[in-house]
């Protein structure tokens, strides 16, 4: 069986870092916590879980402060959390079966992150991420801010997820470091525009984050997974200013990178139920249920625009149109996923009532309404 360093970086973590080493301690073999300056319990609480405790100055990058961390790994294997995740028993089960079972001569194995949840417990934002490296490779996170491993060799997926359970958001900080940059002169790469934009759109600058989404999409190199979501975010960037027209181009030009998602056949739907046309809602709704994402995409993946939130729109739709029968199924449809909605449940009462006796009183709710 392989043994397990965990290394992480910490800053002011006492809300949070009990919660994620409960989760992990009986997974790994060593825990080794750097501290990048914390001013509250963080250093006491890790205290209970090991004595290997490190502190490293903050220099304003990500990507230094993980490398460093990694350099105290004594084990085979090198696994990182951020203090704001947890390992769910599911995973933590699997996570223990992998590690009895993982052939040795394996460099990276790649994890689910599980980076959003709805209240309902639906995953709302996935992706892929190298989450357990070969400590004897020495691989090196890159980037200031949204850093990467960079892995080579042997790398397998595995079905393990890592989920992300923030409590605040750090309003602005990634941010900061983005305009820290830009006042060294640095230069920024595809990945910076990208992310630089998804910072910008995030804090409301959405003039300023369709420029950095048309650089990046100005520059052949670039990971394409990218390209694909610069245009898709672009899209929102213009739903948000009320500018349709630029909105269904830039749906449009995700179509230059690959073919349909079910993320941009969501957005088409409701572009054209935003026009009233809800037939060709309908069409591009129906389209979106049957487009999930590739278990081994590393891309970002949002699951809620290929189950519950077509079908709660195509309830909708189908209503406008007077089906409602369909418009029921639908909307059943959804409720799998989100059992006590409002919006559902209000749709549900109200077509039982207009499939049976009583008349209905109302229009239907889709999400936002």
């Amino acid at each position: 069986m392989i043994t397990i360093s965990l290394c992480m970086i910490v800053k002011n973590e006492e809300e949070v870092l009990a919660r994620c080493l409960d989760s992990a301690k009986d997974i790994v073999d060593e825990i080794n916590i750097v501290d990048t300056g914390s001013t509250d319990r963080t250093v006491e609480i890790a205290q209970q879980y090991t004595d290997r405790i490190f502190h490293f100055p903050w220099t304003g990058s990500f990507s230094e402060a993980r490398n460093h961390a990694f350099t105290y790994a004594t084990k085979q294997y090198t696994l990182y959390l951020d203090a704001d995740d947890v390992i769910l028993e599911e995973d933590r089960q699997k996570f223990m079966e992998l590690k009895k079972t993982m052939n040795p001569s394996v460099d990276s194995v790649s994890m689910f992150y599980n980076a959003g949840m709805d209240e309902f417990g639906n995953v709302t934002l996935r992706y892929r991420r190298n989450r357990l490296v070969k400590t004897s490779r020495n691989f090196q996170w890159c980037g200031e801010v949204h850093n990467y491993l960079d892995v080579s060799g042997y790398i397998i997926n595995s079905d393990v997820a890592i989920t992300h359970k923030k409590t605040r958001h750090k309003v602005g900080r990634n941010l900061s470091i983005y305009e820290t940059k830009i006042a060294r002169g640095d230069t920024f790469s595809p990945r910076d525009y990208f992310y630089y934009g998804n910072e910008l759109r995030e804090n409301g600058h959405y003039e300023k984050a369709i420029e950095s989404y048309e650089k990046n999409l100005q520059l052949n190199e670039g990971w394409v997974e990218d390209k694909i979501y610069a245009c898709i975010n672009m899209a929102d960037c213009y739903r948000f200013l009320g500018n349709m027209k630029q909105e269904l181009a830039a749906l449009c030009q995700s179509f230059d990178y690959s073919k349909p998602r079910a993320e941009v056949a969501s957005r088409l739907g409701y572009y054209f139920y935003r026009k009233r046309d809800y037939s060709t809602a309908i069409f591009w709704y129906e389209l979106a249920t049957q487009l999930p994402a590739d278990t081994n995409q590393w891309s970002f993946s949002y699951p809620a625009y290929w189950t519950w939130y077509p079908h709660l729109h195509l309830c909708v739709c189908y209503y406008r149109l007077g089906q409602y029968e369909k418009a029921y199924a639908h909307n059943e449809e959804a409720r799998i996923y989100r059992p006590n909605d409002h919006s559902i449940l209000h749709n549900k009462k109200l077509l039982e009532e207009k499939l049976g006796i009583p008349v209905a009183q109302g229009q239907p709710q889709q999400e936002g309404e």
